[in-house]
Formats: C-alpha cells, structure tokens, sequence
C-alpha cells in the first residue's frame, strides 16, 4: 500500500493553501508532518481522506485516485467527538453498527479496549472519563473499522501536558503492535520527531515541503531518546525551518 502525493496544490480563491507538494508515504509507515498554524497540514490530510478536493495535482492510493471518503482512511480529530448517550464499547463499536448493525464483531470491539487499557470501563459514558481515555475511545472507534491508513489532526493537541506525554507514549506502543500506516499531524517539534519513522516539515504562506528525513531513533521509543544527536539535529533543522 503506498500513497503518492502528486504535486498537489490548494487555493481558496486568492489564498494560496499548499503549493506543489509531492510525498510517497509507504506501507506500515508512520509518517508525522510538523508545521505552524496556517501551513496546510490538516488542508494536506482532509485531502488524504478524501474531504477536501486538491486545485491541482493528484493524490492516489494504491494507484487509485482519492477524491472521496472511503474506509480504508479513517480520520482521528483533536476533539474526540464521542456520543455522550453512548457507552464506551457502544462509542467504539459505533461505525461498524452504521456499516453492518447485524455483524458487529464484538470480540474485536473487546479486543481493543483491552489494547487501550480500559477493560472494565465499558459502560461508563463519555462524561465519566477523562481527557485522555476518551481520546483513546476515538483512537479504538478509528481502529476498529480496520482502515489501511490512520489520519491523524493533532489528536493529542487539546491535552494538558501530562496526559499528552502519556497519550504520546500509548500510541507508541500501540503502533509497536499494530504497524498501521499512520499520517499524524502536529505543531509540535518533540512530538513529531518521538512518534515518527519520517519527518516532514512544512514552510508556509503557502506551505511547502521544507525538509523530508528519515528518524533514525530505534524502536522501542522513550522520553530519554530527547537527548539522542539525532533527535537533537533534527530538532535544530526543524527550528530553523519554522524560525522558532
């Protein structure tokens, strides 16, 4: 499975979103593309889900054009948008319900609440968790449909930092067991060199690709890689490309 980004561009009207964008992104790979508010990041990943049209370009999976929605792109939001009158196993099992409600497979939909370690929260409502266990609720309800690519718009942006950290590190781990191929979204620097296999940075007015490199940190990963050359190399290229 390979997405290839085909010199996209994205205009609205006279605003300049993306300019000329070309990406292959593999199979299994986890990619984090970093960037300041206002480059095109999430325009770039509505278009990878089929949300958006591109003004120019192509974008294509599998040697097939993405102009729509499809299940094999399931997108996860900052916000996790659970249904507060749902339980947690109802909120997760809630797309497959919507796509075939007499063949839900409820061993898969517990399968997955034990992989995000809230096996005995299954009756609880939205309400009665916190922060960061309803974003894994949203990460499970995406993974549940069983998609070939997990999009993900700054997921954990809404979190203190103490619940990020931790989110960070679960999907770490996650991805560790899983190996889907994941597109993440992020402004921030640490994040977007912890979590990914290739970095992307992008420039902006309009945003560009700035800088693609591998992130040669091995795996398992942690908090302690911060101080790793190789982390701190790409930080500083990452810096200067966004002047921070």
């Amino acid at each position: 499975m390979t997405i290839a980004i085909d010199n996209v561009s994205k205009n609205y009207g006279n605003l300049h979103v993306l300019e000329n964008v070309s990406l292959t992104i593999e199979d299994s790979t986890f990619v984090t593309i970093l960037g300041a508010s206002g480059c095109g990041k999430s325009t770039l990943l509505n278009m990878l889900a089929g949300l958006t049209p591109a003004s120019a370009g192509r974008l294509v999976l599998d040697g097939k054009p993405i102009t729509k929605p499809g299940p094999d792109r399931v997108v996860v939001f900052q916000q996790p948008g659970l249904y507060p009158w749902l339980s947690l196993r109802d909120n997760i099992a809630f797309g497959l319900k919507m796509r075939a409600p007499r063949k839900i497979d409820w061993d898969l939909v517990d399968q997955l609440i034990g992989i995000i370690g809230l096996t005995g929260f299954e009756s609880h409502k939205p309400y009665e968790l916190s922060g960061g266990m309803q974003q894994r609720v949203a990460i499970a309800r995406a993974l549940v449909m069983q998609p070939r690519v997990l999009l993900m718009d700054e997921p954990f942006g809404a979190l203190d930092a103490q619940t990020r950290r931790v989110m960070q590190q679960f999907l770490l781990n996650l991805w560790e067991r899983i190996h889907a191929t994941v597109v993440f979204i992020t402004h921030d620097i640490d994040e977007a060199i912890l979590l990914g296999e290739r970095l992307v940075v992008m420039s902006t007015h309009p945003g560009r690709i700035a800088l693609v490199s591998n992130i040669d940190l091995p795996r398992p990963r942690h908090w302690e890689m911060m101080l790793e050359p190789v982390f701190l190399d790409l930080k500083r290229q990452a810096m200067e490309i966004l002047a921070v």
